[in-house]
């Protein structure tokens, strides 16, 4: 059986320097849900054309925005780039460059050219849950996302602030602080199976 050997990680784009490469229907999209879910992230765009959309949502966000055609000049301090083009040549130059600056690049809709891919992601206060179908399925990852939407309940943010409060009251060792934190939390998983 074929298994999914991504790793997951949360980054703190806010920290990073990305480049998305395109201005059309997809470049909006990635955007919208980049600041979607980081709002601060520092990000920067170059296309010989944009959007309204685009633009508005650029505006709003501080986004720099570069009206040119990509080159390599571009991707100077830069963490990781996503192009979005229509202009599958120009897509493909993005990823080579990039892999020759070991910066992490993304191609929309060619998951052989990604060294990531941008999941479905739940977000409720503190707690985010990242979706991966391995690049197979979006249509699942958006499912799923729906899905997790539903049964993580609202007020999971105040249990995990609460609880955070709790640990740093809680004496002893590191075991036995995750055993405490572990009983005290194993009537969430229940609640949910009652259903």
């Amino acid at each position: 059986m074929e298994r999914n050997e991504l790793y997951p990680v949360f980054l703190k784009v806010s920290n990073l320097h990305i480049l998305i490469v395109g201005g059309g229907n997809v470049a909006l999209e990635k955007l919208t849900f980049l600041l979607k879910s980081s709002p601060n992230a520092q990000v920067e765009m170059v296309s010989p054309m944009f959007r309204e959309e685009t633009i508005a949502l650029a505006n709003k966000f501080n986004i720099k925005m570069n009206v040119a055609s990509y080159d390599a000049s571009y991707l100077k301090g830069k963490h990781m780039a996503i192009a979005t083009t229509d202009n599958v040549p120009v897509n493909e130059q993005v990823y080579h460059d990039c892999r020759a600056q070991q910066i992490l690049v993304n191609v929309a809709d060619n998951p052989p050219f990604c060294d990531f891919y941008m999941g479905g992601i739940v977000t409720k206060g503190n707690v985010k849950v990242a979706i991966s179908t391995n690049g197979k399925s979006p249509t699942t990852a958006k499912r799923l996302r729906q899905f997790f939407e539903d049964v993580i309940p609202e007020n999971i943010d105040d249990l995990v602030k609460n609880l955070n409060e709790y640990r740093k009251t809680i004496k002893g060792d590191f075991e036995e602080k995750v055993e405490t934190l572990n009983e005290f939390t194993k009537g969430l998983v229940n609640k949910k199976n009652d259903r």
